[in-house]
């Protein structure tokens, strides 16, 4: 199996933030990546220092989302330059793996 550089990038929101709609029609239309997940949390810490959690009793609008993708370091390079007008410099992340191909 050969291994191949990539770079895993995560992409921090909030569901009630206005531009999520745009950041995640972005990666279905226009950021031509191998692939993204949406992941949903049920708790998280906000950039205010405020607990949002689900509960039965509420349904939270400020649960926290996370957008996972991953390309070759060139690509997400590429993807990161647009991204970074959707999104809070530091509401993302990134960090080298291999992937086998």
């Amino acid at each position: 199996m050969n291994m191949v550089d990539i770079t895993m990038v995560r992409v921090y929101l909030t569901e009630g933030h206005n531009g999520i709609g745009k950041v995640i029609t972005w990666f279905e239309t226009d950021a031509n990546v191998r692939g993204f997940t949406v992941f949903r949390g049920v708790e998280g810490l906000g950039s205010h220092g405020t607990v949002h959690k689900a509960s039965l009793l509420d349904l939270a609008a400020a649960l926290p989302i996370v957008i996972e993708f991953f390309d070759t370091p060139e690509r997400t390079t590429e993807i990161l330059e647009q991204l970074r007008s959707l999104v809070k410099p530091d509401h993302i992340v990134t960090w080298s793996a291999k992937s086998g191909s």
